[in-house]
C-alpha cells in the first residue's frame, strides 16, 4: 500500500511501476475513482503506454469504482474479494505472468454504504494476496 497527498505525487510514484509492468509484459488491473478517468487514461498515454491497444489485448483493464468497490451502489467485501480473485487468476489464464493491480481507495474516506466493512475487508484481502505473486498497489 502507499499513501500520497497529491495526484502528481501519486503518478510520480506509481507511472514507473505501472511502464515497467507493460515493458515486462505483464497485465495491468487498475480501479479509480471515475472523476479521474480521462486524466489516469491521458497519464498513462504520455508515458508512452497504446491504451487502446493494450485494452484491445487484454494488458490493460480499468475500472471505476462503481464497476468494483461500490457495484450496486455499496461495498460489500465478499464481493469484492471474489473480484480480486477473478483478476489475479484471469492474467495467468490469459498468458501474463503477473497483474500489477493499482487500486485506489479514496471512496473509503467518504460516507458510503458499506464502508464500515473496508477494516474487515483488508485483514480478509492479506490472506488472498500471498497465494499469488502479482504485484498490488
Amino acid at each position: 500500500c502507499a499513501f500520497f497527498h497529491r495526484k502528481e505525487e501519486e503518478y510520480r510514484v506509481l507511472l514507473p511501476f505501472i511502464k515497467d509492468g507493460f515493458e515486462q509484459g505483464e497485465r495491468a488491473f487498475h480501479i479509480i475513482d471515475s472523476r479521474n478517468f480521462p486524466e489516469h487514461l491521458r497519464r498513462l498515454q504520455e508515458v508512452g503506454i497504446d491504451v487502446a491497444q493494450a485494452e484491445g489485448k487484454g494488458q490493460l483493464e480499468v475500472r471505476r469504482w462503481e464497476d468494483a468497490y461500490l457495484r450496486e451502489g455499496h461495498f460489500d467485501q465478499n464481493r469484492m474479494l471474489v473480484l480480486i480473485e477473478e483478476v489475479l487468476t484471469g492474467g495467468k489464464a490469459r498468458g501474463f505472468s503477473l497483474t500489477r493491480l493499482v487500486a485506489n481507495m479514496e471512496w473509503a474516506l467518504e460516507d458510503r454504504p458499506g464502508v464500515n466493512d473496508i477494516v474487515e475487508y483488508e485483514t480478509r484481502l492479506n490472506y488472498v494476496l500471498p497465494r499469488y505473486d502479482d504485484a498490488v498497489c
